[in-house]
């Protein structure tokens, strides 16, 4: 299949053809021409738009998928098509599913069953047994089926002799370890960030504490051990100040942030609307403006989808006893840009979703080069568009954003020899 991407501005400060308009024609998977108003001499599928940008493929670090054993949230497929819609070529799958990602056989039935797929999906191996937080899961045996990295996912970071023996285990392999920090003797049963809004509605909330230990806590370890880190989920104005100052300790430190928590505040949770119950909590808006500052200085290495699909059960309750989360795959970029733009550039933006995750994980960035593996995102960063319900992908449709206008919207992307448009 021969593809022809026209008068496309390359964002990808790789490239010696960074930040100039080009005609781009892959074949057969394989980027064979990078130049001006080249000749579509073959037929090829010609991808024509208005301000149209390309960068390599985006690759998520926290996509849930819900198979095996959730199926009825989302499938490997349907999670695929929702990261191709949002313009990402790769995600990282969180290993909470039934049974847990935590050995050899589940890991290769992650890659297998993903191998035909558009997006290539990389399983993240438990941390702990069934993710409990209690006796290490066999992290080597793990790494060597194809776990590209270990942490119990959507689960509170496990005690801190754990994450110390995790730490010091994944040395020997040069693995990476992943916590969402939080601790639960503090968060308790909180619903929603603890302040002005939570006390109106009545509803329990989570403090900002339960958060801010556990990130001091784990930099701690970190410091201790001095192995490599990741710490998914910062959210809060503490968290980044602490690790910021952790990086000025030349720690092997990297840390990401939720698309939602650079839009949203607390107050989005309004009347009551579980599609906004997620954890981390929506925030304040100073700690929104803290992660942004972050971001724009380097603190904040990433940023992610945090794509949690929940069914309509699971989401059509009371908000105490709805389940957190919402998808994020189709509106990551749109979300993330229409929050940053005025203060981010769009290169900055491109090094979060695509160059950074892979720097995290110690692989190698693709190039837009002749000859390379056409590994690209396809998007408008100035487009105004309305997301409607008909723009997901994803087998649940747990999101607030249906009928927000946002500011930049992602065209396709083209990997493994296949193509995909919005």
């Amino acid at each position: 299949m021969e593809i022809l991407i026209r008068s496309a501005l390359i964002v990808d400060t790789g490239s010696a053809f960074n930040n100039q308009v080009k005609d781009i024609l892959v074949s057969n998977g394989k980027i064979k021409k990078i130049g001006s108003r080249l000749q579509n001499t073959t037929k090829a599928k010609e991808i024509k738009e208005d301000n149209l940008h390309v960068s390599i493929g985006w690759f998520d670090l926290n996509t849930f998928l819900g198979d095996p054993g959730y199926e009825q949230k989302e499938t490997i497929e349907t999670g695929c098509k929702a990261a191709a819609a949002g313009g990402f070529t790769h995600i990282c799958c969180m290993p909470n599913t039934l049974p847990v990602i935590q050995t050899k056989a589940q890991v290769e039935y992650v890659l297998g069953k993903s191998a035909n797929q558009l997006v290539s999906v990389h399983p993240l191996g438990a941390l702990t047994h069934n993710t409990e937080g209690g006796d290490l899961a066999d992290m080597y045996d793990l790494h060597m089926a194809g776990a590209i990295a270990f942490t119990d996912g959507l689960k509170p970071s496990p005690p801190a002799g754990v994450v110390e023996r995790a730490l010091l285990y994944v040395k020997a392999f040069d693995g990476l370890i992943m916590v969402h920090s939080e601790d639960k003797s503090v968060s308790k049963n909180g619903a929603m960030h603890e302040g002005v809004v939570s006390t109106k509605l009545g509803l329990p909330g989570a403090p900002a504490l339960a958060e801010e230990i556990a990130v001091n806590r784990d930099l701690f370890v970190l410091e201790y051990t001095g192995s490599k880190l990741h710490l998914l989920n910062v959210s809060l104005k503490k968290s980044v100040d602490l690790i910021r100052a952790a990086k000025k300790k030349k720690l092997n430190l990297t840390a990401s942030v939720n698309a939602y928590n650079l839009l949203l505040d607390n107050s989005a949770v309004g009347d009551y609307n579980t599609h906004c119950k997620v954890n981390p909590h929506l925030r304040l808006k100073e700690d929104i403006s803290a992660l942004i500052k972050g971001i724009n200085d380097g603190t904040i290495d990433s940023i992610s989808s945090a794509h949690q699909p929940q069914d309509e059960d699971c989401k059509n309750l009371e908000f105490e006893k709805a389940d957190f989360g919402m998808i994020g795959l189709e509106t990551c970029f749109a979300v993330v840009n229409t929050a940053l733009r005025a203060e981010t550039k769009i290169g900055k933006i491109v090094e979060l979703l695509a160059h950074n995750p892979r720097k995290i994980l110690g692989l190698e960035l693709p190039k837009i080069e002749v000859g390379a593996d056409a590994d690209l995102t396809l998007f408008n960063p100035a487009k105004k568009w309305v997301f409607a319900e008909k723009d997901i992908q994803s087998k649940s449709k747990n999101t607030p954003f249906i009928g927000t206008e946002f500011i930049g919207k992602v065209t396709g992307v083209v990997h493994k020899g296949k193509v995909h448009l919005n």
